[in-house]
């Protein structure tokens, strides 16, 4: 990190720089914490380390709160009098006139709980409601994705001190086939918003290859860009989870379908994020089973 009085990075390219650095460093402190609270698999622990927010089944850690507190003081040190809007402490809801840092500390909470190795740091600079830089570490496997908006989306195992060979630009999947397309979602913790995506998922899946189901929304954005998986669809995504993800997703040449900048889980809209060959069939597909409409429900997604 360089010193509160060097240069205020302001370009999209310096943006992406910082959120991967603030990313990382974040990173680590999860991946540190993961074997210190909890058993190697399963979800043992002791003192306060687990509890809940909106249900029994929608938790936070103390490793969640930890890593939020990091990445800001982290970014009020290099832009102080830029906005953080965080899953675990809130902030501005409206996109102010500068940048907007919105930073998701874990995505993908029960998954790190569990010991399920998908779980992510998600650190994003918008201006105006439209992410311009972003970067999404892949904690369990050490791999850094990051985009700045214009510049292209990238790749690397390791870190940016100590990285495992040349970054990868990354380009979405050439399919033009959407019966072999494979898609990734995620469900909401909610019966009657569950219900109806459980419906959406039926009628799909006679149409595509297979669905994954990751339990982390910035890394399927990201498996998007790399071209793991062909196509993202997910009602009731708040801004921290797609606003990294999704710049890196549309840098590699998917179709983007985002909620407003202001939106919340409790919104129920949708975020999709496609292979450009099969976007229009893929679109169309959804749009013929209400699926672009918003599912309303009070709570937010299943992490």
């Amino acid at each position: 990190m360089t010193s509160p009085k060097d240069p205020v990075p302001v370009s999209p390219a310096d943006l992406a720089a910082l959120a991967r650095e603030v990313a990382e460093s974040a990173a680590q402190l999860v991946r540190d914490r993961r074997s210190e609270l909890f058993a190697t698999t399963g979800t043992r622990a002791g003192g306060d380390a687990v509890t809940a927010k909106s249900t029994p089944t929608d938790p936070v850690t103390v490793a969640d709160t930890e890593s939020e507190s990091l990445i800001r003081e982290l970014l009020r040190e290099r832009r102080p009098d830029d906005q953080v809007l965080g899953e675990e402490a809130g902030g501005a809801l409206d996109a102010p006139d500068g940048v907007r840092w919105v930073v998701d500390p874990i995505d993908g909470t029960v998954n790190f709980r569990y010991g399920i190795p998908a779980y992510a740091v998600s650190v994003a600079a918008q201006v105006n409601g439209v992410s311009v830089a972003g970067a999404v570490v892949d904690v369990a496997r050490r791999v850094t994705y990051w985009a700045s908006r214009g510049g292209g989306a990238f790749a690397c195992r390791g870190t940016r001190e100590q990285p495992e060979g040349e970054p990868e630009r990354l380009q979405a999947n050439p399919i033009t086939d959407l019966g072999l397309a494979l898609v990734a979602t995620g469900f909401a913790y909610t019966a009657d918003r569950r219900r109806e995506q459980g419906a959406i998922v039926a009628e799909l899946l006679p149409r595509i290859r297979d669905l994954r189901r990751m339990g982390a929304a910035a890394l399927d954005l990201c498996m998007v860009a790399s071209g793991a998986v062909d196509a993202h669809f997910e009602h009731g995504l708040s801004p921290w989870d797609w606003a990294a993800g999704g710049l890196i997703a549309e840098e590699a040449g998917a179709r983007l379908v985002l909620p407003p900048a202001d939106s919340r889980s409790a919104d129920g809209a949708v975020t999709i994020a496609v292979a450009p060959g099969v976007a229009d069939e893929f679109l169309s597909a959804l749009n013929g089973m209400g699926a672009t409409a918003a599912i309303p429900g009070a709570i937010p997604r299943a992490e």
